[in-house]
């Protein structure tokens, strides 16, 4: 999977679940919530005051690695 601003929460987390800290970690912590499942990372990002680029890197990092 290759995750982009435009990726689903939700379809990332189901893809892996592993991916919740990334999420966690830029102040996003309802993940179940019906919005965040359906929210894309770039929307959420935008909400949170954090950089998609960014956060999307570290996601294709740490899946690539896996």
């Amino acid at each position: 999977m290759v995750v982009t601003k435009d990726s689903i929460i939700g379809d990332v987390l189901d893809a892996n679940r592993d991916t919740a800290p990334f999420f966690f970690e830029m102040g996003m912590h309802c993940l179940g919530c019906p919005s965040a499942r359906g929210e894309s990372i770039g929307d959420a990002c935008a909400v949170h005051g954090v950089d998609a680029d960014e956060l999307v890197a570290k996601i294709n990092k740490f899946l690539a690695d896996k």
